[in-house]
Order: structure tokens, then C-alpha cells, then sequence
């Protein structure tokens, strides 16, 4: 009889999970094999498919090759990262009219396997950009329910932090805060360089600029050099919408920031907030939620548009490979998964 083919191996989104851990137990993920065929020309039955469920957000990397294999970007999506075995053939197969009792036989083929590593980015529709103490940790837990670690000394955030900002009862989109960024963080310098990549998928940035540093750096100067950090690491991050925020404005000398970064951002959105008082943050919720709210409508309107996306998205991840391959990898320890599918041989 014929054989079964071999199951596939697949990563399915899972939006119930956020973190790679389980991979720790389980670094070995196997397909069922296909059945062997049976006598009076019986087939044996294929392999399951076996999914795996992955959190939203993991990037797939190939570890021998370095390419991207594939992204998990939403609930349910499925990447195929090992495909089954072909199916054999017995003799029976070969039967013919010139050819009653054949010997020939085809084993089946084995099936993929291939060594993973699998990276997660967080997925925000805004992300919050700035220098450590810039006040992003207090902006997010204003707006939403997320409760970071807040203090006055550089790096406090160690981790990306997630909230849900509701503007209304039916609009809401979801911010990050990951760790504040320094000077050669696109290098390894301080926590920013394990985190840009989280940055990769969010919509739309919003650059917090302290108006009232204490350290007396110039803000302007800090945001340059912020943003040098970002083009750095991937130069799609230039078509990214940025949004200037002056924080701590409720602060001596923050209106004469604020007019600084008009002249050195004149083409930009600017908003003026106090994540403390509360001064500008509905205004900029409001706008944030309207700027969003547009651009899920022409992503899913917008065949063109959409390709667009796709296309940054990739380039990004291209970036994240390179960082990555270079040693300077978003995750400290990557996590290595193993997808193996095989068939059995027919008989």
C-alpha cells in the first residue's frame, strides 16, 4: 500500500500567552509520523499537523542560515517552520498490466527539521520613546491601568511595560514603555539596545523630551541624539510617524523647552503634558486614539497601504536579525526551539 505523508510543524499565534518560557521544557517540537500502508493496496494515514502556540509578537529565525523565517504577528496566525515527509509507495503501486507482481518499492522522504530561535516583540499600536527619566513610566500608568516601577534614578523600567489606554467605550489602543535610551544604545550601550526592537511594531512614536532635566543636558540636544540612536538600529524607523512630548511642564523653565522644540521639530505634532498634574494628557490620548483609529481603518481599506507596511515590518526584522547575528540580540538568552515533522516509509 502507500504510506501517510508526514504532519507539518506550525507556530500558531496564541493571544493568551506573553512569554516564551514554556520553550525552556519543551526545546524539541515533533509531528506525528505518517502510517505505513497496509496489504490489499491500503493506505496508510497521514501525520497531524502540530501546532504550537507561540505569544503574538515571536519572530522566527532559521539558526543556521540567520534568515527570518516568519512573523506571528496576530491571533491564530500559522507560520509552516517544518514541513512532513512525502509519503512511499509499495509495490502494488507500480502494478501494471505488463507488470503483475512488481518488487519495486519508494520509501518515503524524511520530513524537515530545523534548529529556531524564537524572539519576542512586544506589539503596541504606540510606543513611548525617550532618554531614562523622561517620565514615560508615569505617563503609561496615568493613562492605563499598567503599574511600572516609578523613581527618580535613570533606568528604573528593566522590562517593556504594556497598558490600554480607553479613550471611550469603544476606543482604546495599546501604549508601551520600554527602557529609556542613551547614547550608544544601538551598540549596547545601557538597556536600550535589548529593547529597540519592541519598538519595531508599534504604529506610531511618541517622543517624551524632559522640558526640565536636572542633570542640565539641553533637550534638544537629547533628542537628537535619541533618535540617532533609532535610525541607527534601523533606518525604517525614518517612516515612522514621531510625536514630540514635552513632559514635566508643570516645571520652572519648561515653557521655554517647549518653544525650543517647535524651532528644532517645526514640521512635527508637539504636545505640552504633565503626567503628575494631569495638564495635556487627554488632548494627547484624544489625538493618539484619532491617529490610530485612521490607520487600522486604511490598513484594512488600503491594499497598497498595506503592502507598505508588510514591507517596513520586514525591513525592520531584517535589522533585528542583523543586531542579532552580530551578537546583539534583543533577547539576552534566546530561547532555541527545535521543529522536527518526518513520514514513515510505505511499505
Amino acid at each position: 500500500g502507500i504510506g501517510g505523508n508526514g504532519g507539518d510543524v506550525r507556530l500558531v499565534g496564541a493571544a493568551a500567552l506573553n512569554t516564551l518560557v514554556d520553550f525552556r521544557f519543551m526545546p524539541r517540537c515533533r509531528a506525528e509520523s505518517g502510517r505505513a500502508g497496509s496489504g490489499r493496496d491500503k493506505t496508510g494515514a497521514s501525520g497531524s499537523t502540530l501546532d504550537v502556540r507561540v505569544p503574538v509578537g515571536t519572530t522566527i529565525i532559521d539558526e543556521e542560515t540567520g534568515s527570518t523565517v516568519g512573523d506571528v504577528a496576530a491571533p491564530d496566525d500559522a507560520v509552516t517552520v517544518a514541513r512532513g515527509g512525502s509519503r512511499g509507495f509499495g509495490n502494488a503501486h507500480f502494478k501494471s498490466s505488463t507488470n503483475r507482481a512488481p518488487r519495486q518499492t519508494t520509501p518515503g522522504s524524511p520530513g524537515e527539521t530545523r534548529r529556531l530561535r524564537l524572539t519576542l516583540n512586544v506589539i503596541a499600536d504606540v510606543g513611548l520613546l525617550g532618554m531614562p527619566n523622561a517620565g514615560k513610566s508615569t505617563l503609561i500608568a496615568r493613562v492605563s491601568a499598567s503599574r511600572p516601577k516609578i523613581a527618580d534614578y535613570p533606568f528604573t523600567t528593566l522590562v517593556p511595560n504594556l497598558g490600554v489606554v480607553r479613550v471611550d467605550a469603544d476606543a482604546s489602543f495599546v501604549m508601551a514603555d520600554v527602557p529609556g535610551l542613551i547614547p550608544g544604545a544601538s551598540t549596547g550601550a545601557g538597556l536600550g539596545y535589548r529593547f529597540l526592537k519592541h519598538l519595531s511594531r508599534t504604529r506610531l512614536l511618541l517622543h517624551l523630551v524632559d522640558a526640565s532635566p536636572v542633570d542640565g543636558t539641553d533637550p534638544v540636544s537629547n533628542c537628537r541624539q535619541i533618535e540617532d540612536e533609532l535610525y541607527a538600529y534601523s533606518s525604517a524607523f525614518r517612516e515612522r510617524d514621531i510625536w514630540m512630548v514635552a513632559t514635566k511642564m508643570d516645571l520652572t523653565g519648561s515653557d521655554r523647552t517647549f518653544a525650543r522644540l517647535a524651532e528644532a521639530f517645526p514640521d512635527r505634532p508637539r504636545y505640552a503634558i504633565s503626567a503628575v498634574s494631569g495638564r495635556g494628557v487627554d488632548d494627547l490620548t484624544g489625538a493618539a486614539m484619532a491617529w490610530v483609529s485612521r490607520y487600522r481603518d486604511r490598513l484594512a481599506t488600503d491594499v497598497e497601504f498595506a503592502q507598505r507596511e508588510r514591507d517596513l515590518n520586514d525591513r525592520v526584522a531584517d535589522d533585528v536579525r542583523r543586531h542579532a547575528m552580530a551578537g546583539k540580540s534583543a533577547v539576552a538568552k534566546p530561547r532555541l526551539a527545535t521543529a522536527c515533522a518526518e513520514a514513515a516509509d510505505g511499505d
